[in-house]
């Protein structure tokens, strides 16, 4: 059976397959049917939308299913994935939906499913699903009958959940900050201004007026040039993106410079291990962080776990080992004690709270983190044969991690989706690692192209 979710939910082109009408409506009526039997009574509900114009429809869809399944179903409207997940918890509902495809183009959609507890529903529960989406979609068949969405408390659980992330930071004082958010015409559009305007912040609002199709659209956290362009413009303290659905951000300092996830976990691992909330002086980040971070924490005697890629698989390894935060560079960070979701708001918050009480500068934070050269080179290949099994890549890897003498990084991982291998390289020096990177992708390709 073909498996329809991946590390982040169920995700495509909104009205083909397997986001269409059909399918949403039977995904609804099967988490309902689950539930039910496993709770031995009525589930609740709560979903939440990003700004798509497919969002409304989709979550028309899922409740309909739910509905004609005997479930309890509420909508929250245009929220944040994190937004959702709190909700869900904190109002006792069984299962949170999420509506959103985070940061791909408008006319993609996806739905992710959350536990009370946070954490995204479990693999057996994804499993039943699908069965029914295979198996039952004629037997449960989209009906003539049509049900409204119950958004009547709407308000009061966006407010509920921007009560709860200003409550988590009472004592931050923003009065004479400047600061540009860009809300990437998504979730956080009508949120991010109505939280940071609570802590006394100057700020300047761009890209938050969605229309259905312009979410993520040169904007938000994969286009910064126009916020980095504004904080210059404005002479701003300080910027902040975010993605469609806001569980990520990334940052701009006053000099117009990029703060990515890296940073940001560099910033927090010394903050946290100041206040000895720091656990096991351990931070959690993915094989594609760079090797820059790991030395600067190695010089304050913090360690750096690394995960596979996938907020998934950070979340994973932050609940085993304890560690208090982890994240991946493109913006998702994680504080397990205050949420198993990456949220972007939240995230900027702990972070103005370490600039406020440090009285530093964005820029002066950073700084004792320099981020290597790095190198990407991606190479055809006709077979995914583990590396470890061709003598000729063996050789030529040991060869040039030798040469990097502990001083940069080698990764090589083939793609998730393509035949493609992806040699990694970071070091001192980029006109180095640019010619070994070459070097290895030619003997990748005489050995698998």
């Amino acid at each position: 059976m073909k498996k329809l979710f991946g590390t982040d939910g169920m995700r495509g082109e909104a009205g083909a397959f397997p986001l269409d009408e059909q399918t949403i409506y039977t995904v609804g009526r099967s988490l309902a049917r689950s539930a039910r039997e496993k709770l031995g009574r009525t589930p609740r509900f709560i979903t939440g939308r990003d700004t798509r114009e497919s969002g409304t429809w989709i979550e028309k869809s899922f409740h309909a299913g739910a509905l004609a399944e005997g479930a309890h179903c509420e909508s929250a409207e245009v929220i944040t994935t994190p937004g959702v997940a709190f909700l869900t918890k904190e109002f006792d509902f069984d299962a949170g939906i999420v509506i959103s495809a985070s940061h791909n183009p408008f006319h993609d959609n996806g739905i992710k499913i959350f536990a009370p507890s946070g954490k995204k529903i479990d693999g057996e529960t994804e499993r039943l699903i699908e069965n029914d989406i295979f198996s039952g979609a004629e037997r449960w068949s989209v009906s003539g009958e049509r049900f409204d969405v119950d958004s009547s408390k709407s308000a009061e659980y966006q407010t509920a959940y921007l009560n709860y992330l200003a409550e988590e930071f009472f004592d931050l004082r923003l009065e004479n900050f400047k600061m540009i958010i860009d809300c990437a015409n998504g979730a956080a559009s009508a949120l991010a201004p109505r939280l940071f305007e609570r802590f006394g912040a100057q700020a300047v609002i761009i890209n938050c007026a969605p229309d259905g199709r312009n979410i993520n659209h040169e904007c938000g956290s994969l286009h910064l040039e126009k916020l980095q362009a504004k904080v210059l413009e404005e002479k701003a303290d300080f910027g902040v993106a975010f993605d469609g659905d806001a569980d990520r951000s990334l940052f701009v300092d006053e000099h117009g410079n990029l703060v990515d996830g890296d940073a940001v976990l560099w910033i927090m691992a010394q903050f946290l291990s100041e206040h000895g909330r720091l656990k096991n002086q351990t931070v959690i980040a993915t094989v594609m962080s760079n090797i820059g971070l790991e030395i600067a924490l190695s010089s304050k005697k913090i360690k750096l776990l690394r995960t596979a890629v996938g907020d998934k698989y950070v979340l994973e390894e932050l609940l085993k080992t304890g560690a208090s935060v982890g994240g991946e560079q493109s913006g998702h960070i994680i504080f397990p004690e205050k949420s198993l979701v990456g949220d972007g708001m939240m995230t900027s918050l702990f972070l103005l709270e370490s600039l406020y009480e440090k009285r530093k500068s964005l820029s002066e934070m950073t700084r004792g983190f320099t981020r290597y050269p790095q190198i990407l080179v991606n190479v055809k290949v006709k077979e995914k044969r583990p590396f470890e099994e061709v003598v000729e890549i063996v050789e030529a890897s040991k060869l040039l991690e030798n040469e990097l003498d502990g001083k940069g990084r080698l990764l090589l991982r083939y793609s998730g989706t393509e035949n493609l291998a992806r040699v990694m390289i970071e070091g001192e020096n980029q006109t180095q690692i640019e010619s070994q990177a070459n070097r290895l992708a030619d003997v990748i390709k005489a050995s698998l192209g």
